[in-house]
């Protein structure tokens, strides 16, 4: 009742929505957020312009063919990150079978479905197409060489770091789909002896970073500017045990396919001690610098909303772990609990739509009180 008639309404209420929009000293207008988000969905957003002047609606960015068109948008990034996941899977000789498991699992089984369809207008959606397309390269550039993956390599950082600056953190994330010391050390190598690309991909980069800065010149009159106000992170004060698995935000409680996918390490130590290193790293690292935000929680949101865009990477090692194993009942029964956790994940996701689970302050006694209870919402 209270949600639909809320997002019934053309023009949001200034005094129920946040205005995301600061002021500078001389009274100028910029957005706290990096314009990445834009640029992805623009496509979608001029051609609702366009059936908006030519079909009688309001062109004025609010009306039908404009929502319409977030919500394309956003299921076109998924639907792109899900077919760049399908193919570094492929790579990595995963079975159709344990492929098509992993995929169903990243798709209905973690917060990705809900910024997908709920939410679509967040950043984290897009991140997570890109994401996607950024390992690929990367485990295409370490098992080829080839120097065309360093140009795309470039371009999609770029737009990760467009999109949510932070997430420039999967750099990180390349010794794992190296695969081993051999090929990093080898990739680095090759990377520098080929100078003359390395040098056209920090170009490339660094012009499509530049729209940042084009677009605060043109708001505030300066290049550069600190956009996010007295948000920062406090790194000596992190929140990695909140963030994981308190009541409030736990990723591993709310989407606890992560958790399952995390596991897996277990089952690759012996056969990928090198990968289960990287991807241990990785996994402390990005967990560190985000649970170190002023907010770790991030405000309103499904379970740990700032991993979605990282989800690439768990899949990856979720699709390792079953793909190594050899016992029918070990395969039937990782299954089954995938298949239970989709469920898991899916009432969740309506009872967090629907206000059963709290945008923000659950406690343990909430949770336990609401556990995967339905029927106040029917």
């Amino acid at each position: 009742g209270f949600y639909e008639e809320m997002e019934m309404k053309k023009y949001y209420d200034p005094n129920f929505y946040f205005d995301y929009r600061f002021q500078t000293d001389e009274g100028r207008y910029y957005n706290k957020y990096f314009c990445g988000s834009a640029i992805a969905m623009s496509p979608f957003y001029m051609i609702a312009h366009i059936i908006a002047n030519s079909s009688g609606y309001d062109a004025d960015g609010y009306s039908f063919p404009y929502i319409v068109s977030v919500t394309l948008a956003a299921l076109f990034y998924l639907f792109l990150g899900l077919l760049y996941l399908h193919k570094t899977l492929t790579l990595y000789e995963i079975s159709e079978r344990n492929k098509s498991v992993a995929l169903l699992a990243a798709a209905f089984g973690t917060n990705l479905f809900y910024y997908a369809i709920v939410e679509p207008g967040l950043s984290h959606i897009y991140s997570f197409a890109f994401v996607s397309m950024f390992i690929y390269f990367a485990k295409r550039y370490f098992t080829s060489y080839e120097k065309k993956y360093v140009i795309y390599l470039a371009a999609v950082l770029a737009m990760i770091i467009l999109i949510r600056p932070v997430n420039g953190l999967i750099l990180f994330s390349l010794p794992l789909f190296a695969g081993n010391w051999s090929r990093l050390k080898n990739g680095f190598h090759s990377l520098f002896v080929n100078y003359k690309i390395l040098i056209a991909s920090v170009a490339l980069g660094a012009l499509i970073l530049s729209i940042q800065l084009l677009v605060y010149k043109l708001s505030t009159g300066q290049f550069f500017i600190y956009s996010y106000g007295t948000d920062r992170f406090y790194f000596l004060e992190p929140h990695m045990i909140d963030i994981l698995f308190s009541y409030r935000k736990g990723l591993f409680l709310y989407t606890p396919i992560y958790f399952i996918s995390t596991l897996g390490i277990f089952l690759l130590w012996r056969s990928r001690k090198f990968e289960v290193l990287s991807f241990f790293g990785f996994f402390i690292l990005i967990t560190y610098v985000l649970s170190s935000w002023w907010m770790w929680y991030y405000g309103g949101s499904f379970s740990s909303r700032v991993y979605v865009e990282y989800l690439p990477v768990f899949i990856v090692i979720l699709a390792l772990g079953l793909n190594h194993m050899s016992m029918r009942w070990s395969k039937i029964t990782s299954v089954t609990l995938i298949i239970l956790l989709i469920g898991f994940c899916q009432i969740q996701t309506y009872q967090y739509r629907y206000g059963e689970i709290h945008w923000s302050e659950m406690t343990k006694d909430q949770y336990w009180n609401v556990f995967l209870r339905i029927d106040r919402l029917m």
